[in-house]
């Protein structure tokens, strides 16, 4: 008995591979989960896809790293400057929200134009 490899999956249309490739822009409003899933499930089905999608996940792994840092260097201020620091952590943490869902909708909507959006403050991890 002879084991088969399972049939490759179809490319995506242009048109499913522009929808894909925004809607990982989009997602990354929510987490990084919505870009990771579209990369790994659809990178190799359509070049737009993987591409945005992958500068998504940059993006959003390079938003968590600013999150974890404002939360540690915060932790330290907060306590030194009992708890007035506190206030300001608030407001980094909600530029860092902020500039995350602004960005992520000027990706969406830039792919979904037709266009190829990239992140302007991102660190490459993924290639």
């Amino acid at each position: 008995m002879t084991e088969s490899a399972p049939a490759a999956a179809a490319p995506l249309s242009e048109s499913d591979d522009k929808l894909w490739a925004s809607l990982s822009h989009f997602g990354g409003i929510l987490s990084f989960l919505a870009p990771l899933l579209i990369w790994l499930i659809l990178k190799d089905r359509g070049p737009k896809v993987n591409v945005e999608a992958k500068e998504s996940l940059n993006f959003q792994i390079t938003v968590a790293i600013a999150h974890a840092a404002n939360f540690i260097i915060g932790l330290i201020l907060t306590a030194i400057t009992f708890g007035l620091w506190g206030i300001v952590q608030t407001l980094i943490w909600l530029a860092i929200v902020a500039v995350t869902v602004i960005f992520c909708v000027m990706g969406g909507i830039k792919v979904n134009g037709g266009g190829s959006y990239r992140y302007p403050v991102t660190f490459r991890f993924i290639k």
